[in-house]
């Protein structure tokens, strides 16, 4: 049966594609989307965005036009967000603003107005867990918070267990994991998750949180030196520049596609046993940032080489891969798209794109507030 659907976010990178599939699947979708001039260059329509989805341009504090976007609306997808470790930890009040209260004002307007809304699907982040889930082989299963000055001032880059002080493998991360996170867009994003749950299950409004591991694709923006390491490196090699890359490049992440992003909040919506719960949404494999450096670098035909600096960036974790044991388990949830399989489609987006590299601001900006060590 068709549905009245409202995606915050929902003309940037992630929400667009969610409104291609519930377009396409026959539901009328409405996209509420600020436009901000760090993700959308122009301040007008993009024109990858769906023809048939309506657009409120508008910002999720602004409560009046949040009342109004939920009109009649079903279901809500809850995408809209500041996004950037690094740049939250010196912008902190438009990240809390933009991330917290903006889901709070969303949250308020269920709580105290008439609307139709019979589920809500939030775009949570594997950011809330801090570093990934680790076995020392003297004490078990650990859980080590973030890397201190006389480690990181040696460059011995792996985690040591809290116990012992040995050093301890990286495991798939699962959700009931202890949640650590370590810059304020983590926090803020703990903050959706824990708010939209808690607040659908006193209302009787059965909310869903998907935690994203690291999420490429097209659409992705690649001015927007905040984002995704995938479109920050294709942003650098487009203009000729080598990737930077922190640490020794050994850091590990498990990449996901935007389709297997979509395939998650599809099945979240549809499936009641997803209700009041949250799920990791990633592949369960593991890749070095070095090796999507290298595998970017060839797949544009760019002969550059990656620049890696040994320095840290603070706030940065060493290893985080999902265990998708649960979402696979109880909504059937199966990753199609392998990093080495979905890296051509976003290199034929990446050639048809111009983007500025404005890395080196963002690098100035990080040293002066002493964020890079």
């Amino acid at each position: 049966m068709p549905e009245n659907i409202l995606i915050t976010g929902g003309a940037g990178f992630i929400g667009s594609h969610i409104a291609d599939a519930l377009i396409e699947r026959g539901h009328q979708v409405r996209v509420l989307d600020a436009l901000v001039p760090q993700v959308h260059e122009v301040r007008e329509r993009p024109t990858y965005l769906n023809p048939k989805a309506e657009l409120v341009v508008a910002d999720v504090c602004d409560r009046d036009a949040v009342r109004h976007a939920l009109d009649g609306v079903d279901v809500l997808f809850h995408e809209a967000a500041a996004v950037g470790v690094g740049q939250s930890m010196y912008e902190i009040q438009h990240y809390v603003e933009a991330n917290t209260l903006g889901g709070a004002i969303l949250l308020d307007v269920l709580a105290n107005e008439d609307h139709t809304v019979r589920k809500v699907i939030v775009a949570s982040s594997m950011s809330i867990y801090g570093e990934g889930a680790y076995r020392c082989l003297e004490c078990g299963p650990v859980f080590p918070r973030l890397r201190e000055g006389p480690q990181l001032s040696a460059r011995e880059w792996e985690m040591r267990c809290p116990e012992c002080g040995q050093e301890v493998v990286p495991e798939p991360t699962p959700e009931d994991k202890p949640l650590a996170p370590t810059s304020v867009y983590a926090v803020t994003k703990r903050d959706h998750e824990e708010m939209f749950l808690c607040v659908g299950q006193a209302y009787g409004i059965p909310a869903v949180a998907l935690r994203y591991f690291n999420v490429y694709g097209p659409r992705q923006a690649l001015s927007n030196p905040y984002t995704g390491v995938a479109a920050i490196f294709s942003s650098r090699l487009l203009n000729d520049n080598p990737p930077v890359i922190y640490e020794d490049g050994l850091q590990s992440r498990d990449f996901v596609h935007v389709s297997d992003i979509v395939q998650a909040n599809l099945l979240a919506m549809e499936r009641p046993e997803a209700d009041y719960q949250a799920f990791n949404v990633g592949t369960g494999y593991v890749t070095t940032v070095l090796d999507v450096a290298r595998l970017l670098s060839k797949s544009l035909g760019k002969d550059i080489a990656p620049r890696i600096e040994g320095r840290f960036r603070q706030g940065d974790i060493r290893h985080c891969f999902a265990d998708i044991s649960k979402i696979r388990r109880e909504l059937g949830y199966e990753p199609q798209v392998r990093f080495r399989e979905g890296v051509p489609e976003l290199v034929n987006w990446v050639r048809q794109q111009t983007a500025e590299d404005r890395f080196e601001q963002v690098e100035q900006e990080l040293a002066a507030k002493s964020l890079v060590v």
